[in-house]
Formats: C-alpha cells, structure tokens, sequence
C-alpha cells in the first residue's frame, strides 16, 4: 500500500507537471517540438538506432518510406542545443566514430541522455505553405530499459516486491553470486534487528546477484531496481542498501524488515518517481527496441519471459490521445512503435515472419494502448546494416544466407575469426506460424538452431571527393514515418 506521504507527492507531482506541460506547449508556439523516447531491453540496440537515426537525417541518407525525406520536402536537418541543461548530451559524434572509423558496437545506454534535431521542411498542404517553411524539434530521450522495469514498483509496496523478487529467484537455476544471496536470506530472519552492517552485506549480495543475471547470457532483461548496477552518485547511499526478505507478516518496528521496507520508499520517492516526472511523464513518441532473435534463439521459455517483460514495459506508458484543451496541461503517447532489432541477421524473406512473431508477442499490450487511443505498429528494423543477401549452394540445393564480417573473436562452428575475414552464413528459417514459437513443435527449429553471429559493422566507401557513404539500413525510414511524419505534413 501507498504511504500518504506518497499519495500527497501524487497531488503535488500531478500539479507540478500540468505547470510545466502548460510552460512547454507555450515554447512551442514557434517551433513545435516533439519528445522521442527510445528505449529496449538489454542488447536490444538503443545506442546504434539513435545514432544511425541522427545520421541518415544529417547527411541525406536514403529514406524513400519518409514521406518528407522521399518527397524532397525535408529542406534541412540540424543539431541543436537540448533543452533540458540537467540531462546529459547523447554522444553522437562518438558513437558515429565508433561505428564508422573503428567499426565497432557503441557502448550500451547506463544513463538517461537527450539530443535534439531541428527539422526545417515544406508543408503537403496548400494552406500549410502558405504559411511559410515550417520547423519541428525532434527532442530524442534515450533511456536504460531497466530504469523503465522500475516504473513497476510504483504500484507495488515492499511487501509485494520482496514476494516477486524471492519467487523469481526460487524458481530458476542459480549462478554462483544468486545461491550467496539466497543461502544469506535463509540465515537471517526478516524479524532481526535493524543493522547497517548487515543491510549493506544484503544490499551488496543483492547486487551482485542481478549483475549476475544481467551479465547472462540467457537473461533478456534485468530485474528492478535498475539503479542497483546503475547508481552513479547514489553509490553508498541507503537509497541502493536494501533487498528483499522473506517475509512472515508486516515488519515489527525496529526490525531489519522495517529498515528494508523504508529504503525501499524511500527509493520509490526519490528515484523512480522523480524519473517519471521528470522524464517519463513528458513523452510525445516512444519506440521500444526489442531483441526478439535471441529469445528465438532460447525456445519457448524465453519467448514467455519475453512476453511478460514487454507486457510490464507497457504497463508503464501513459498511452492515449487527448483533445487540444487537455494536451495544454498533461501529455500522452500516443505512438508507439515496437521493433525487432538486428533484422540483418536474418535473409529478408523471413523479415515478415519476425514482425508476425513481434506483433503476437504484444498482441495484449498493444489491445489495451489502441483502446486508450494510441496508435501502435510493429516492425522488424535493423538500424545499421551489417550483412547483405546472398544465395548459396549446399548439394544440389540453393539456400538463402547472409554475408558478413563476424567481430574479432566470434566463434562459429569451431573457428574463431579475426573481424577481416567475410564469410557466408544461412542463418535459419523462422516459423510461418507466430504461435509455434510459443509452443516448440517438432517442426520449429530447438534452440540454438537458429544461426545469429555478431556482424561489424560494415565499412563505408568514400566518394571520389573524401565524403562518407551514410550508414545503411533496413525499415529505417519506416520507423521514422511512423514516429514523426504526421508532424511534417
């Protein structure tokens, strides 16, 4: 149950939003802006779609799906100051280094991060260009997917969460780092009393246990709270020294229970909901990027673990369409894009059996968001395009495949590779059948079946005048129609 203290900072909250919603949409009678959140589960992406999203836009890439791009309408794109100096800059000219010159996979998101495009461009509409050359902020949100799990415990006490957090870790094998945390929880009763000593040795094998699912490979996403391997300058502070107990009863006062449980809101308060206010709270757009080939690659109880999580992701969005007077004082999103990433590791004939298996995995989550008015589309992308399409021969037989720089170290059918070497690889088929994945039949591939190697990404040509190709993709630019394009018509 909520605190009154929560419930006042509710009224408070809801009220400090509705000011500042009401100050942003008066900045944006010059120039309308539009919030993009971009967010995924872990190895999903983030980094390379902003970045090659940035890219495409800046240096005229091809995009014959946006519509003002395709139409010659988009007459310049620039990067402009943010608007928010509290958050921190996305490093774009670093992650365009990294991808181009070096070849190399930006670094995951670890912290929320924003930058802003300036889209000048000629309305389709007669009486929209007479009104002169129109002008868009596109403001790009990248946030870690875990922060956005942790908009969970918005609605569950700290009862309701040591339950959920205990039974997952009850009812999986456990690495080494878990069995400590768990053997630690068996020792001490929840009814001990309050220790710092003791609440920092749980805090600390708590951590060290979701670093160890986070770090496995088989894990498609880490457990809340996400700042516990996120703290930044939070690091120490009682706000990340708790864990959950197992629990018999509401915590006696005093109790090390008691200790744990007010930790907890306390990092309900100041974390997650400052978090949602601050950020969250103020998106136009969101995009959720979504590995879906590795829980592919797992079977079926990874594809269930999929669907729960992205079920959970939505649950945290405030989808829906308001009429113009309620947009004056509170926002909503009311696009949604769900993509599956690294669609390049794929032939493209199986690119539309990869959005059927998409669009069943958020077949729940996507009911509720048109019911309340957002609209919701799904697609199989990959930002940049590390592979292209092949043909090969196998016998007599002609097999769709991939060709590819695997990454420095990659190992494929015992033979590791040095990132110069090209190779040709059929990487599988996915089933025509959406359910199939959720039910392994004897004709779905087991897993591991199915052949996804780390790609480079792929090296740019120069034109004879030193100027860099811009980075290549697949359904870019339909993402991008869908997101935004309404706003430059």
């Amino acid at each position: 149950m909520r605190t009154p203290s929560l419930s006042l900072s509710n009224l408070t909250g809801d009220a400090r939003l509705a000011m500042e919603t009401l100050a942003g949409r008066a900045r944006d009678l010059a120039t309308p802006s539009v919030r993009l959140g971009i967010t995924g589960l872990s190895r999903a992406g983030k980094t390379v779609f902003i970045t090659a999203l940035v890219h495409n836009l800046l240096h005229g890439g091809r995009l014959p799906l946006f519509q003002a791009a395709a139409s010659g309408r988009l007459s310049g794109v620039r990067l402009d100051p943010q608007p928010d100096d509290a958050v921190p800059r996305f490093d774009y000219e670093a992650h365009v280094d990294a991808l181009v010159d070096r070849r190399l996979w930006p670094a995951s998101t670890r912290m929320i991060a924003e930058l802003r495009l300036t889209l000048s461009y000629e309305s389709a509409t007669f009486l929209g260009r007479n009104f002169g050359r129109g002008r868009l902020h596109l403001d790009l949100v990248d946030y870690p997917g875990e922060w956005l799990l942790d908009l969970a415990l918005l609605d569950r006490d700290y009862a309701a969460w040591s339950r959920d957090a205990v039974s997952r870790l009850t009812a999986q094998p456990l690495a080494e780092a878990s069995q400590r945390f768990l053997d630690a929880l068996k020792e001490l009763p929840p009814s001990a009393a309050e220790n710092e000593a003791e609440a920092r040795r749980l805090a600390e094998l708590f951590t060290a246990h979701l670093r160890a699912r986070r770090a496995d490979p088989e894990a498609l996403a880490a457990e809340p709270p996400g700042r516990f391997l996120m703290p930044g300058d939070l690091e120490g502070s009682p706000l990340v020294t708790f864990a959950p107990l197992f629990l018999d009863g509401e915590p006696a006062r005093g109790s090390l229970a008691a200790m744990m449980a007010r930790r907890y809101e306390s990092y309900r308060t100041h974390v997650v909901r400052p978090f949602f206010r601050d950020h969250f709270s103020r998106l136009d757009r969101q995009i959720v990027l979504v590995d879906a080939l590795a829980a592919l690659d797992r079977g079926p109880a990874a594809v269930h673990e999929l669907e729960r999580v992205l079920g959970e992701v939505m649950a945290a969005f405030r989808p829906g369409k308001l009429s113009w007077l309620g947009s004056l004082i509170d926002r909503r999103v009311d696009r949604i894009l769900f993509a599956a990433t690294k669609a390049d590791h794929l032939h493209h004939r199986d690119h539309d059996r990869l959005e059927a298996i998409l669009a069943r995995l958020v077949a729940g989550a996507s009911a509720r968001a048109s019911f309340a008015g957002a609209t919701v589309d799904v697609a199989a992308i990959a930002a940049v395009r590390a592979t292209r399409q092949a043909v090969v021969r196998r016998g007599g037989e002609r097999l769709p495949a991939i060709i590819g720089t695997p990454m420095p170290g990659e190992r494929i059918d015992g033979e590791t590779y040095d990132g110069d070497t090209e190779i040709a690889l059929f990487p599988g088929d996915l089933p025509a059948d959406p359910a199939a994945v959720f039910e392994a039949p004897a004709s779905v591939a087991p897993p591991g079946d199915l052949r996804f190697a780390r790609f480079r990404p792929p090296r740019l040509e120069r034109t004879p005048d030193g100027l860099g190709l811009v980075l290549p993709h697949i359904r870019l630019d339909r993402a991008l129609q869908f997101l935004i394009g309404d706003r430059l018509a």
